[in-house]
C-alpha cells in the first residue's frame, strides 16, 4: 500500500494557504465573518499560517443552528479563519483518498452528486429486472410484476456515532505524517458532544469528506467481499439491488456485522427490503421502474416556501431575479422527476404576476421553460 509522508510542510505553504482562502470565500462575499476577515486578509492569512507552521493554531467555537430543508437538521458553523484550515487539509487529503474511493460512491466528490446516483441507479434497475421483464408471481395472483429487489438503508445517526479513533486510524494507513494527524485531531476536537471521541459537526466542509473516509471500509466489504454488484452510496445512505431477496436478506445481515466493528449501527426503521414495483424512496424521490415522481415531503415543503417567495416579491422585498432564481433552483432538481404539469403551472403562477408588476420580465421566465424542457 503506497503511504504518503511530509504533507505538512506543503500544507502550510503560502500556495496552500491562498488557494484555499479562495474556496472558502465563494459565496461568502456578504457574511458577516468574511467581511471582517477580509478587512486585514493579509494579515489574517500570514497569522493563520505563523500559527499552524509553530503548531499554536487553535480551532475557534462553532455556531450552532437549526435548519428546515425540508428535515429538521442541526448545522454548525465554524469561524471563517477554521474555514480555511478545512480547506487546507482538505486539499493535501483528498488526492491521496480519490485514488481509493470506489465509483459508486456520489457525495461530495467532483464528478459525482445525487443526479448522478439517479441516473446509476436507472442502470442498475434495468439490469437485475432484464429491462423491465414481467414476472408471475409464485403466490399464484395474476398480476405479473417487474423482476427485482432494493435493500435500502441508511446508519442511525452517522455524524454523530463517528467514532475519532477508528477515523484516525483509516487515515494513519495511507498518511505516515503527525503533524497532519495532530490537525485532523484539533479539527475533530472542536464539536461538543456528549460522548467524547465521537461525532462530526453537520455544516464542516471536513465532515463531508471525512464521511467518505470513514466509510471507504464498507465500501469495499460490500464490492468486494460481499460482491454485490449493484450497489450506490451517498454519505450514509445506501442501496444494493438484485433479483432475489433472500440474496439482500444476506448481505443486509453481513452489512449489520461489519459496522458492529465500526461502532455504527443500521436505523431500524429505515433499512428495509423492497420490491422494485412498489418504488424506492431514495436521494429526494420516489422511483419505480418507468418512471420517478418527487417525495411528497420535499414537493409539500417547496410549494409552501414558493407561496412566501410570491409574498415577498409582491412586497417588493425580493427582486425579479430573485424570484427566477428561486424556480430555477427548484427546477434543477424537480425536473428529473415526472413534474412537467406542476412546474409549467408554477410558471404560469408567476407569469401572471409579472404581467401585473413587471411585463418586460416574462422573457426571462420562457428562457427558464426552455432551460428545463417545458416548452
Amino acid at each position: 500500500m503506497k503511504t504518503y509522508k511530509n504533507l505538512y510542510k506543503k500544507l502550510c505553504s503560502t500556495e496552500s494557504l491562498v488557494s484555499a482562502y479562495t474556496k472558502a470565500k465563494r459565496g461568502k462575499a456578504k457574511k458577516q465573518a468574511f467581511i471582517e476577515f477580509d478587512k486585514n486578509a493579509e494579515q489574517n492569512l500570514k497569522q493563520l499560517q505563523e500559527e499552524l507552521i509553530n503548531m499554536t493554531y487553535n480551532t475557534r467555537s462553532l455556531k450552532r443552528f437549526i435548519v428546515r430543508d425540508p428535515k429538521t437538521r442541526t448545522i454548525h458553523a465554524s469561524a471563517f479563519r477554521d474555514r480555511i484550515v478545512h480547506h487546507m487539509l482538505v486539499n493535501i487529503l483528498e488526492p491521496i483518498f480519490e485514488r481509493i474511493f470506489i465509483y459508486d460512491s456520489y457525495a461530495s466528490r467532483r464528478d459525482k452528486g445525487t443526479h448522478l446516483a439517479i441516473e446509476r441507479f436507472d442502470a442498475f434497475k434495468r439490469k437485475i429486472s432484464r429491462n423491465g421483464r414481467l414476472v408471475r408471481q409464485k403466490s399464484g395472483g395474476s398480476k405479473n410484476q417487474v423482476q427485482g429487489y432494493v435493500l435500502k438503508s441508511d446508519i442511525s445517526r452517522y455524524f454523530d456515532n463517528v467514532d475519532h479513533k477508528t477515523l484516525l486510524n483509516i487515515i494513519k494507513r495511507k498518511v505516515k505524517d503527525g503533524k497532519i494527524i495532530w490537525l485532523v485531531q484539533k479539527v475533530l476536537n472542536n464539536f461538543d458532544i456528549p460522548v467524547k471521541g465521537k461525532g462530526m459537526p453537520l455544516g464542516n466542509y471536513t465532515s463531508q469528506f471525512f464521511a467518505n473516509v470513514y466509510l471507504n471500509d464498507l465500501d469495499y466489504f460490500v464490492k468486494h467481499e460481499l460482491k454485490a454488484k449493484y450497489y450506490i452510496r451517498y454519505v450514509d445512505d445506501m442501496v444494493i439491488l438484485h433479483r432475489s431477496k433472500k440474496r439482500l436478506e444476506y448481505f443486509k445481515k453481513k452489512i449489520i456485522n461489519f459496522l458492529e466493528g465500526m461502532k455504527l449501527e443500521l436505523h431500524p426503521n429505515k433499512s428495509e427490503i423492497i420490491s422494485l414495483q412498489k418504488g424506492i424512496t431514495f436521494l429526494g424521490y420516489r422511483i419505480f421502474y418507468k418512471h420517478k415522481i418527487l417525495r411528497k415531503r420535499n414537493r409539500k415543503y417547496f410549494l409552501k416556501k414558493f407561496d412566501k417567495y410570491l409574498n415577498l416579491y409582491n412586497e417588493e422585498v425580493i427582486s425579479d431575479e430573485q424570484l427566477i432564481a428561486k424556480l430555477q433552483g427548484w427546477f434543477g432538481y424537480a425536473q428529473w422527476a415526472n413534474t412537467y404539469l406542476l412546474r409549467k403551472r408554477l410558471i404560469e403562477k408567476t407569469a401572471e404576476l409579472f404581467k401585473r408588476k413587471n411585463p418586460n420580465k416574462i422573457q426571462d421566465l420562457y428562457k427558464l421553460l426552455k432551460e428545463t424542457y417545458i416548452i
